[in-house]
């Protein structure tokens, strides 16, 4: 598997509406986990009172990763390859969306 980067950008107008969104992904996630994984999501503030997410996933393609989101109906406006991984410090604790 290769690792991804998704952009969903303003795909929820509330923080609720994500969560709902994320037990679909876990759902369809789950059903393809051979296939996709999703290791970490971050939410982001879209301006506008919507909310949209930069995504990490583990894949075997980028088909994969867009069948994964029709099935539990997430946007998907882009998807990224990654090249290598470089840490320089661990992620801050996770903040109130």
């Amino acid at each position: 598997m290769d690792t991804y980067v998704i952009l969903r950008r303003g795909g929820w107008d509330s923080p609720e509406k994500l969560d709902q969104a994320a037990e679909r992904s876990t759902e369809e996630g789950d059903k393809m986990s051979e296939d996709v994984r999703w290791i970490r999501s971050y939410v982001t503030d879209e301006g506008d009172g919507r909310v949209g997410t930069v995504c990490v996933y583990q894949a075997t393609s980028p088909e994969a990763i867009r069948e994964h989101s029709n099935a539990a109906n997430l946007p998907c406006d882009e998807i990224v390859k990654v090249a290598d991984t470089v840490i320089m410090r661990e992620d801050p604790p996770a903040a109130a969306a």
